[in-house]
């Protein structure tokens, strides 16, 4: 791959060309040069796009592909397209598929299927056998198999002595073990956050005492355990405040927001519109302001786009019915931008990659390059055209946002969102 990229506006706090309008030329998959303009003499493919700017590759920590057993609602193959065209080079993809990725060879089906991919595939392997939250599944066979972490997706250990062993036994192999923030006895049949607006939608609660609860147990068993522990998509103030004074202990901690639990109150659920049926429950204006102040000093590590394609026919029934979930990928730049400002955006899009085990890769001469290119400034109303997924469960759909990934280039590949 030998393309000249042409003034593009580098975003990258980790490269010497940061804040600056740089033409850079790549040469097979590495960047060869970077200056004010370059010439072409040996006639390369030019990449000149409006108001273009690019910055390291994103990451999502936690993208859900239907592949295998629920194709209906993904495959890999597309996921991973949808996943370039919305500017993400890498993404840790989750184990809710049929049969459950919780296993050495599941591992491996993941990563032949996104063999020679531009996107990076990151496997993450169920923490229990079937997620059933029973017994420990096989967490070194899968390390070794290329598992980035373990985690039952959406589904919280009730076991407090199983998540004891699991930080133990993880800590062996440097293993980091993934918890979702939930207490099934105080959630119990809710469907939506506790608060005035489900009284007033006859809909039943889920209290953030139940997030609260499992937040403060697993940091209290990661203190005992010493572990390496990363907090799923949190979604309350206390949440945040727990996880501060975690961290001022020193614990081997981190935890991500999903990125609608930033912006949306649970008053959009007014009209039952399954769309905003999201697990953590969307909270209240005073969570979200906790957890945006906790993005911006660090508390909050990463946020998440919690890509999760449902098809219509678990969306489109009565609320109480419905599946949890929302795709995310194809909105998540747009949303952010409405948020921060762009250096922040890339930053949060950025910032996870290492507790994931993958490396940066800055915008530098001499580096391989994995970068993103984008318009930060272009402003849209989010709709079905934008849905690369081929499910359509946006909780952004027909929301105003700004900001669009142009595509990426990465694993010596070029993928634009045409």
């Amino acid at each position: 791959m030998n393309i000249l990229i042409k003034s593009a506006t580098i975003i990258d706090s980790k490269s010497e060309f940061h804040n600056t309008t740089q033409d850079l030329l790549i040469e097979n998959g590495v960047i060869t040069k970077i200056s004010r303009s370059i010439k072409n003499p040996k006639n390369y493919k030019e990449i000149k796009l409006d108001n273009l700017h690019i910055s390291q590759g994103w990451f999502d920590s936690s993208v859900s592909f239907g592949e295998p057993g629920y194709e209906e609602r993904e495959t890999i193959e597309n996921g991973l397209k949808t996943a370039a065209y919305s500017g993400f080079t890498s993404v840790a993809v989750n184990s809710n598929t049929n049969p459950i990725i919780d296993s050495n060879s599941n591992i491996t089906f993941l990563n032949s299927k996104a063999n020679n991919n531009a996107v990076s595939l990151l496997p993450i392997g169920a923490l229990t056998i079937g997620s059933k939250g029973e017994y420990l599944a096989e967490l070194y066979d899968m390390s070794t198999a290329g598992a980035v972490a373990f985690y039952d997706y959406k589904k919280p250990i009730s076991n407090p002595n199983l998540m004891k062993i699991a930080l133990q036994y993880a800590s062996n192999f440097d293993g980091l073990v993934c918890s979702f923030p939930q207490e099934n006895k105080i959630s119990g049949q809710g469907v939506m956050n506790e608060n005035i607006t489900s009284t007033r939608l006859g809909l039943k609660g889920i209290p953030a005492l139940a997030e609260e609860l499992q937040v403060a147990r697993d940091l209290f068993l990661l203190e005992y355990t010493g572990g390496k522990l990363h907090i799923s998509t949190i979604s309350t103030a206390t949440s945040v405040a727990l996880i501060r004074e975690a961290k001022k202990k020193k614990l081997n901690i981190t935890c991500s927001v999903a990125i609608h639990n930033l912006y949306f109150t649970d008053d959009v659920l007014i009209d039952f519109n399954t769309n905003y049926k999201v697990l953590p429950p969307l909270r209240t204006q005073s969570d979200i302001d906790a957890l945006i102040e906790a993005v911006k000093d660090g508390t909050i590590d990463m946020v998440t786009t919690d890509h999760n394609p449902i098809d219509i026919e678990e969306k489109k029934i009565e609320f109480d019915h419905a599946n949890y979930g929302t795709i995310g990928l194809e909105s998540a730049f747009g949303a952010l931008q409405k948020i921060f400002t762009t250096k922040k955006t890339i930053d949060v899009l950025t910032k996870g990659k290492i507790r994931f085990g993958f490396e940066h890769t800055p915008i530098n001469i001499g580096s391989s390059a994995n970068m993103t290119l984008f318009n930060p400034d272009t402003k849209y109303i989010f709709s079905k055209k934008d849905m690369v997924s081929r499910s359509k469960n946006s909780i952004f759909e027909n929301e105003p946002l700004r900001g669009k990934a142009y595509g990426i280039i990465a694993n010596n590949q070029v993928v634009f969102n045409s």
